[in-house]
């Protein structure tokens, strides 16, 4: 996997995150990419659409690839999402046993990989993916910033 081809599947993450603030939702999107690099899954957050506190980008993503692989495992797979997982998504990651997480803007309020509660850390982590955060940083935070300020005025 080349640094083009991170910021390729970042940049793919980034629009589904544009979609879903045009859906009035936080704009947090995610790709899965095989190992060989064929895009199995992308979404976007739908928890206010679906009524659904679990509906972030990441969870959605993996249950759409699971279900591409038709296993509950996504060996060798990598995660791209354009804000760090919170502990909820971190635990799945986890649990669906990816490869590989890149993600864009870290979240110091909600994020579970590198902020707060670090489930990759926790003794009690079963698998820890290999992590890489920062790509596309810039126009991830500037998304997440412009949707909340609109959202206040």
């Amino acid at each position: 996997m080349t640094s083009k081809d991170a910021v390729s599947h970042m940049s793919l993450a980034l629009e589904e995150a544009k979609a879903a603030a045009s859906r009035g939702e936080v704009p947090v999107g995610a790709v899965i990419v095989s190992a060989e690099g064929r895009v199995l899954a992308a979404a976007g957050n739908r928890t206010r659409e679906l009524c659904d506190p679990t509906a972030h980008a990441e969870i959605l993503a993996i249950r759409a690839a699971c279900t591409e692989v038709e296993d509950e495992r996504l060996v060798g797979c990598s995660l791209y999402v354009t804000l760090e997982p919170c502990p909820m998504c971190a635990a799945a990651i986890s649990f669906a046993r990816l490869k590989r997480l890149y993600y864009a803007a870290s979240d110091p309020k909600g994020g579970g990989v590198e902020q707060g509660a670090r489930v990759f850390s926790q003794p009690t982590c079963h698998h820890v993916p290999e992590v890489y955060p920062g790509i596309g940083e810039d126009d991830a935070s500037t998304l997440l910033k412009t949707f909340f300020e609109l959202r206040r005025d």
